[in-house]
């Protein structure tokens, strides 16, 4: 942590702020969770941003450790339907989300020191909604980058098209056409299979295709 930052937050009764930080594909944006104007570093964060709104909530962050990744949600008040929209676009996914805690100078107005940065992530699932008050809302689902690390390769196929999509010109398996036996790739077989001659046969085409000149 900061060390300007940290005496800051020993002293009796701190003035903390909240700030999110979203970079978007054509906009960057910068929030605060309260009406106010600060600059962090050479970036001003605002409680409203005029394009995009005002935060409405954020869901807590805890430090557990679990078998899946963390996330966390962020709850936006967009001003109208088309902010709404863009922000709930697709190209959304993916974004960039900085979520940090820092501390004011009551007398001057200015950030001390550098803020802590608790979450690093990108904007997984957006979602449109109405708050009880029935104001229009775009939800965020936050996920952190390890959650690139649960995802299932579920569209691997021994095949030449899929093969050559990942390594462009390797012509290992420019002959498989098809097969009707499984090929377990980076992996023990489970035990007790019976091989049958056309399995075998299958087997060897694919083992001769890999294994002819190029």
């Amino acid at each position: 942590m900061d060390a300007a930052l940290k005496n800051a937050l020993a002293a009796p009764a701190p003035l903390l702020f909240g700030a999110i930080k979203i970079e978007l594909p054509d906009y960057t944006l910068r929030l605060l969770d309260g009406s106010a104007v600060l600059q962090i570093g050479s970036e001003i964060y605002r409680g409203k941003d005029d394009t995009f709104g005002t935060i409405a909530a954020l869901s807590e962050m805890g430090e557990d450790m679990e078998d899946s990744a963390p996330e966390v949600t962020v709850t936006l008040f967009p001003p109208d339907v088309s902010a709404a929209a863009v922000l709930s676009h697709p190209d959304m996914q993916g974004s960039v989300a900085t979520i940090m805690v820092g501390a004011v100078d009551s007398p001057s107005g200015a950030v001390i020191g550098t803020p802590e940065i608790l979450f690093l992530g990108e904007i997984d699932v957006p979602v449109i909604g109405v708050s009880e008050r029935g104001e229009r809302t775009v939800e965020f689902s936050i996920v952190s980058v390890f959650e690139r690390l649960f995802e299932v390769e579920e569209g691997q196929r021994a095949s030449n098209g899929w093969h050559q999509s990942i390594w462009p010109g390797e012509l290992g398996l420019e002959y498989m056409t098809g097969t009707d036996v499984n090929l377990y790739w980076g992996v023990k077989p489970p035990k007790g299979r019976i091989a049958t001659r056309t399995g075998l046969a299958a087997a060897g085409a694919a083992i001769a295709a890999w294994n002819r000149p190029r």
